[in-house]
């Protein structure tokens, strides 16, 4: 790791000048208005590690944003970066060279110090992932955005280049390609800063089993407003507050966080105050909930929710079958059905705040006598389609698999298609089909945003070849890597609408809605602010008096 920074040559241009929201306590941290108590919360699921790098499901990360920290944020309330431990930075105009001002008095939880070095650290610690640890199963998110490593089979493909240090409080983070969403998707939590001390001391062999070491199991350290304390698998994840935080302190002295897999029954500990809050609350349960005196907020909606087709499986290669799929679906009755209320009707694969979406695509109206000619002309009226949907599982944006799949095979019925119902559990056997092989026909799934980039939604589902759609489009997966690697946002939205346009009259799926997935609170819950990327940092969350 390099010890001295290089100045690049390029001109900085862009730069962001606004200082961190969370606020700065001094080096010592500050001790706020605490209000004590503890705040127990119910997701859908346990963590499956507590060291975010190798994570990519939101029940970790969840987790990891009470504990862990990154250089970028989010502006409270919105998916857009905001400064965090980076207070600001500067970009060339190539979009290669990225120049960071740290927080200074910054400490992780064991007492190190959080500072330059520390930024390289973990820069340097994701680019040396061993090769054993590069799949999608662990380094998901480094993988996917940075697209290679130091060694294996991509060694020398990646867009990462180095970081270098210019004393403690700046960095400089050099890349071989653009990516002009970089900076966006530093707020993710696989890309935050941990302790190199805890790391070394605690993470063993990482190339073993990286979900068994003694860091991601007893010693995860961050900067954040939480500490570990314990972890009991199967029940819960204890927090405490972490006193010396740089900035805010927290209210409450004790996160608690329990797994509650069935929808229905974390409402039913929301209501009975078994819980504090819950996640992913059934859309039947909302109005109960109300009436029972419950407090309910909503996401601001930054999902997708599909129906995937897999053109591998005849019919569905020919673009008349797939037309004819769009046109039988009625959105609105899936959404009133199946779907939170303030759910968006989707007619592009990202939320409308995300930059390169546009309303000049080719739609498919409701329009089942259409849909039947379309079949007819097809020679696929009557045909038999295989319907892929999960069971056992509340997803942000599939809230009731079974009711979402009940209506659309009503639908689709309705217009002459023959429906095979294939009721799979989520993971790994519903993921694995659907994703990883060619067994699969019509299915469900979707996408919650990571960060606000175009790439991070229609990127991750059409920029290759893959399994779960079954078809090779060269020159649409040229152009989205033509998008992805343009310097700026503004230079790429163009680009990106024209790609929504492509997409819509290639039908690879149907857009059905964006769901607002929606949360529970007791009465006596005061100060959770929801985000849309579920970046949701309880420092402010106070529990009774």
């Amino acid at each position: 790791m390099a010890t001295t920074a290089v100045l690049a040559g390029a001109a900085l241009l862009l730069s962001s000048c606004a200082e961190s929201e969370r606020g700065n306590g001094g080096e010592e941290g500050t001790e706020g208005e605490a209000g004590g108590g503890t705040f127990v919360f119910a997701g859908a699921a346990e963590p499956e590690l507590l060291d975010p790098a190798f994570a990519s499901d939101g029940e970790t990360f969840r987790v990891a944003r009470q504990i862990f920290e990154g250089l970028v944020g989010t502006e409270p309330g919105t998916a857009d970066p905001a400064p965090l431990l980076a207070k600001e930075w500067t970009v060339s105009e190539d979009g290669l060279t990225y120049d960071f001002t740290l927080e200074t008095g910054v400490k992780f939880h064991d007492g190190t110090d959080f500072n330059a070095e520390a930024v390289c650290f973990n820069f340097d610690r994701w680019y040396n992932f061993p090769e054993g640890v590069q799949s999608d199963d662990f380094a998901y998110y480094y993988g996917k955005l940075f697209r290679g490593f130091a060694e294996g089979p991509k060694a020398g493909e990646g867009i990462y280049e180095s970081c270098t240090t210019d004393g403690d409080d700046k960095v400089q983070i050099q890349l071989n390609s653009p990516f002009a969403g970089f900076v966006a998707a530093l707020s993710l939590p696989a890309l935050s800063m941990q302790s190199p001390t805890a790391l070394q001391e605690y993470q063993d062999d990482a190339a073993s089993n990286v979900n068994t070491t003694d860091y991601s199991t007893k010693h995860p350290t961050g900067t954040g407003p939480f500490k570990f304390e314990s972890w009991e698998r199967g029940n819960q994840v204890t927090l405490s507050r972490n006193d010396d935080y740089w900035g805010e302190v927290a209210k409450v002295d004790t996160v608690r966080v329990v797994a509650i897999e069935d929808a229905k029954a974390r409402a039913t500990a929301v209501q009975q105050g078994e819980v504090d809050g819950a996640d992913l609350i059934g859309p039947a349960d909302l109005q109960p909930l109300e009436d029972a005196g419950m407090q309910i907020m909503a996401r601001e909606p930054f999902t997708v929710l599909y129906l995937g087709m897999n053109q591998k499986t005849k019919p569905l290669n020919d673009i008349k079958v797939r037309q004819a799929i769009a046109h039988a679906i009625d959105k609105e009755e899936v959404a009133a059905a199946s779907l939170p209320e303030g759910s968006e009707i989707a007619i592009n694969f990202m939320p409308q705040s995300v930059t390169g979406w546009t309303d000049d695509v080719t739609t498919y109206d409701y329009d089942p006598e259409k849909a039947k000619r379309l079949l007819q002309e097809a020679g696929a009226d009557g045909t038999t389609l295989e319907f892929n949907y999960p069971t056992d599982v509340s997803r942000p944006y599939m809230p009731s698999p079974a009711d979402t799949f009940n209506v659309l095979r009503s639908q689709l019925e309705a217009v002459g298609l023959k429906i095979k119902p294939v009721a799979d559990v989520w993971s790994p056997d519903y993921l694995d089909k659907v994703t990883g092989s060619a067994d699969h026909g019509l299915h469900l799934l979707g996408w919650t945003g990571d960060y606000n980039d175009s790439d991070n939604f229609v990127g991750v589902f059409f920029g290759t070849q893959t399994d779960e759609f079954g078809f090779d489009n060269k020159e649409l997966f040229d152009k989205l890597a033509q998008a992805r690697g343009i310097p700026t946002v503004e230079e790429q939205t163009p680009l990106y609408e024209e790609i929504n346009q492509d997409v819509a009259e290639f039908v690879p799926a149907v857009p059905i809605a964006h769901p607002a997935p929606s949360l529970a609170f007791g009465p006596d819950v005061t100060g959770y602010q929801t985000s849309p990327v579920n970046d949701e940092v309880w420092s402010s969350v106070t529990v009774g008096d």
